[in-house]
This record gives C-alpha cells, structure tokens and sequence, in this order.
C-alpha cells in the first residue's frame, strides 16, 4: 500500500533545468525526511538532497546552488528543481522516505526511480 512515484525525468541539454516530483501514498507523509539520491551506471547510489520534517535542507557539495529540494504536505509531494544541468547530473534518481522513531527502528520506503540524461 505505500507507493513513492518518481515523475518529471528525461532528456535535456547541458545548461538546461528539470523538476522532478515524488508522490508518496500510503504513508504519513509530514512525518517522513525526504531525500533525492541518484544512481549513475557503474556507481554507487548517493545522496543528492534530503528535506527533514521540519523543512531543513541539504545537498550534496556537487548540487550546492544549482538544486532545490522543497516539500508540499498538502500534496504529499517532494520536489527537485534541478538547473544547470551538466552530463555528470545523468542518472536515474529516486525518492526515499524516512519515518525516524526514537527508540524504535527506522522505516524506510524507495521509489522505482526516473532517468534524467544531460546530453546535447
């Protein structure tokens, strides 16, 4: 019953911008950090960005000025606005969500991912 969808992926020209959206269902969604990792082929998956329930922001030092993560509670919704886009941005990215409890083991959730190529 939970579901994290990825959407808004594809193809764009070096320089260019993408959002990418990540609807989360099935899950309290104010209650869970929020993150953007990325995976390129042959790499390792990494973090690219993370929203805390309470809206604190961070990014990895490769996106720093050219990525924004930001949340809607109301639509259930993380976002990445991604501009300046460089080749080395090409990956699949996905959308995790984390339920921290203290004392408690952490839940986490993956979505399936989207692809984003930087090419011209």
């Amino acid at each position: 019953q939970v579901q994290l969808v990825e959407s808004g992926g594809g193809l764009v020209q070096p320089g260019g911008s993408l959002r990418l959206s990540c609807a989360a269902s099935g899950i309290i969604f104010s209650l869970n950090d929020m993150g953007w990792y990325r995976q390129a082929p042959g790499k390792t998956r990494v973090l690219v960005a993370g929203i805390s329930v309470g809206g604190v922001a961070d990014y990895a030092d490769s996106v720093k000025g050219r990525f924004t993560i930001s949340r809607d509670n109301a639509k259930n919704t993380v976002y990445l606005q991604m501009n300046s886009l460089r080749p080395e941005d090409t990956a699949v990215y996905y959308c995790k969500s984390v339920r921290r409890r203290v004392g408690a083991l952490a839940v986490y959730y993956w979505g399936p991912g989207t692809q984003v190529t930087v090419a011209s």
